[in-house]
């Protein structure tokens, strides 16, 4: 695992508790390493990250295809039964995810993801790793 360079447990609480639905917020390295957790399993959450990398991936070759884009990935949303699923780029090489449920309002955890993102994307920027070690 990465090592965290800040604590971001505070800041993480409170975007769980201004979006009361969320379940769980993980913050990932572009290669799935989980570098923080807020809620549910970390067994679930280094599961999440490890599956957040390839879809961040997909999401990037769709984004490549839009006329006039810059073919970077910003928000991907997915909605399941009971609940929804949403990643946002969160620095350069950092993503930050989250699972709600079903109930929550989604134009507010968009605002609330985009703000946290904005105050501390660049804390949450994970430094490529050379030779399987975290720089």
């Amino acid at each position: 695992m990465i090592t965290q360079r800040a604590n971001f447990d505070w800041m993480l609480k409170e975007l769980a508790d201004g979006v009361p639905q969320i379940q769980q917020i993980v913050v990932l390295s572009a290669d799935g390493l989980r570098i923080a957790r807020h809620g549910g399993d970390p067994d679930i959450a280094d599961r999440l990250a490890a599956a957040c990398a390839g879809l961040q991936s997909l999401a990037a070759a769709v984004a490549a295809e839009i006329p006039y884009s810059e073919g970077k990935m910003r928000l991907v949303v997915i909605e399941v039964d009971r609940g929804l699923f949403y990643m946002m780029a969160a620095g350069t090489g950092a993503y930050l995810a989250v699972l709600a449920d079903e109930t929550v309002d989604a134009g507010l955890m968009g605002t609330r993801m985009r703000d946290l993102v904005i105050r501390i994307g660049a804390h949450l920027t994970s430094p490529p790793r050379h030779d399987g070690q975290s720089a």
